[in-house]
């Protein structure tokens, strides 16, 4: 067998487990999403903010939305 022993767990666990890493996966996307079109002080620090959320997925997409995302202003749409 390819991936060794798969445990048999219930459908309700197996739901809780692929709903978080979804839910995980769909923050870190949005945060990366929202560094993305934000306006920082300087380029250096949008890429950088982007690849801590890439590099650290949920830590970095915490990180962001506690300190980075108050730093970033938004574009102005005109």
């Amino acid at each position: 067998m390819i991936f060794g022993n798969i445990p048999t767990l219930p459908m309700e666990t197996w739901m809780i487990i692929l709903g978080s890493v979804g839910l995980f996966a769909a923050l870190t996307l949005f945060a990366i999403w929202d560094a993305f079109n934000r306006e920082f002080p300087s380029n250096m620090e949008k890429v950088g903010w982007i690849q801590l959320t890439i590099f650290i997925p949920f830590l970095g997409c915490l990180a962001y939305f506690i300190l980075g995302r108050k730093r970033g202003k938004k574009y102005d749409v005109e």
